[in-house]
This record gives structure tokens, C-alpha cells and sequence, in this order.
């Protein structure tokens, strides 16, 4: 059982599986710190000095009574928040991984399709007396000046 996992283990699309995640992990907390440190302040600041990731509704007031500042004073409190600024930071992070996505496999198409272009055709033949290269509307060999059929 242990060779079977093993094989299972090290076969090329669970090692590249696997780095894949690896790495899309990495470029998800990369786009989040984006999204949360760089493209939002502006945003929120554009938009009257708004701070996108403490915007949030009271459903239930806790122990002690609001208002609060922060969605970590409310939920210090106990109060049960909805965190819509979150989730709208959330949702311009799935925006920017999701294009970023597209534009991998967008490249990744464009190179299968360059490698489906079937080749040009050779500009050289082989002489059938003397097997010197010629070119292909050549009627007569330049090395050996055999007469030749024409193409």
C-alpha cells in the first residue's frame, strides 16, 4: 500500500498540482495585501476618508453598547457584526486573481496556438542524382546539372 501511495505521490500532476497551490496560496495573500494596503486607502480616501475594511453594520449590540469604531471593538464588545467592507475588499481581491488567471491562460493558448502552426514548407529539395540540397522550383541541379521534373 505504501509503494502504491508513493507511486500516486510522485507522479508529474500531483508534484505540479501541488506546487501550483503552493504558489497560487502565495499570490492570493500577495493580491490581499494589494487590495487591503495599496488600492483601498486611496480608494477609501477619494471617497471621503472612508477605511473600507471597518465598514460594518450592528446586527446585535453586545455586553457593552456602541458605537464602535472598529469591526474589533464590536466584536471585542460581542456584538454580532456584518462585515460588508470586508467582503467588498474580498471581492476586488477575487477580481484582480481571477484576471490575473485569465491573462496566464490567455498566454498559455496563445503559445499552443503558435505551436499548431504547421511549419512553412522546406525552400530546399534533394537532388535525386547527386542528393545536394536545391531549391525547390530548381530544374536543373546546380552540382551535378541534372535535368529535373519540374514541381
Amino acid at each position: 500500500m505504501f509503494k502504491e501511495f508513493k507511486e500516486f505521490a510522485m507522479k508529474g500532476n500531483v508534484v505540479d498540482m501541488a506546487v501550483g497551490i503552493v504558489i497560487g496560496a502565495a499570490f492570493g495573500a500577495s493580491v490581499k495585501s494589494l487590495v487591503s494596503d495599496v488600492i483601498m486607502p486611496p480608494v477609501g480616501l477619494l471617497l471621503g476618508n472612508v477605511d473600507f475594511s471597518n465598514l460594518f453594520f450592528i446586527i446585535k449590540e453586545g455586553a457593552t453598547a456602541g458605537p464602535f469604531s472598529t469591526v474589533a471593538d464590536a466584536q471585542k464588545a460581542g456584538a454580532v457584526t456584518l462585515n460588508y467592507g470586508l467582503f467588498l475588499n474580498s471581492i476586488i481581491s477575487f477580481v484582480i486573481v481571477a484576471f490575473a488567471v485569465f491573462l496566464v491562460v490567455k498566454s498559455v493558448n496563445n503559445l499552443r496556438r503558435q505551436e499548431e502552426i504547421p511549419p512553412s514548407a522546406p525552400a530546399t529539395k534533394e537532388c535525386p542524382y547527386c542528393k545536394s540540397a536545391i531549391p525547390v522550383k530548381a530544374v536543373r541541379c546546380a552540382h551535378c546539372t541534372s535535368e529535373l521534373k519540374a514541381p
